[in-house]
């Protein structure tokens, strides 16, 4: 049983050692999440227009938490300079409650001179049907929105907002709904 417990995040963590990546953490006064993404494009040595990204994260809001790992794929959109988009899914557990919902993301990064820092502006969103939650989940649904700084190379601050609502048989509950800010180191 504990080799189970450790396996994910030995492998996890092999591939941070290896990849571009990044890990993150962000906290509010009721709540803090840890962030990991690893581009699997440097771990195959593939080349393509598409990134293809492992994400993970962990969040303890007032003593309830709620993990998740996904996959995505993101490219930039031809006529947009600085826009990313990207699609994929992920696996999300809670106490009694589980989910595989499907997620898009969007990422502008701001047209600022050389004089400002790397900004960008990001928004996503994940949702579950009834038919994509398990356990006693009826529906999952998130979103988020974030504003990101490259303050120094490869450390990024930024601030956003989370809305998460973990919708069981028998009742409906915001699992989160709160600002946050944290930083972002990249590698």
């Amino acid at each position: 049983m504990h080799i189970k417990k450790l396996l994910f995040p030995v492998l996890f963590t092999s591939a941070l050692a290896l990849a571009e990546n990044s890990v993150g953490l962000n906290i509010n006064n009721e709540d803090f999440e840890l962030l990991a993404s690893v581009n699997l494009n440097v771990l195959a040595d593939y080349s393509s227009s598409t990134t293809y990204m492992m994400h993970a994260g962990y969040l303890n809001s007032d003593g309830d938490s709620l993990t998740s790992f996904g996959v995505s794929g993101e490219s930039s959109l031809q006529g947009i300079e600085g826009l990313t988009v990207g699609l994929g899914a992920k696996l999300v557990f809670a106490d009694d409650f589980a989910a595989l919902p499907l997620m898009a993301k969007a990422a502008y990064r701001l047209p600022f001179s050389d004089a400002i820092p790397p900004t960008s502006l990001m928004a996503s969103f994940a949702y579950a049907p009834s038919v994509l939650t398990f356990s006693d989940g009826d529906s999952y649904s998130e979103f988020r929105g974030e504003a990101d700084m490259e303050v120094i190379p490869k450390f990024h601050v930024f601030a956003g907002y989370r809305n998460i609502k973990t919708d069981y048989e028998d009742v409906d509950r915001t699992f989160n709904n709160s600002f946050y800010g944290g930083m972002k180191l990249s590698f």
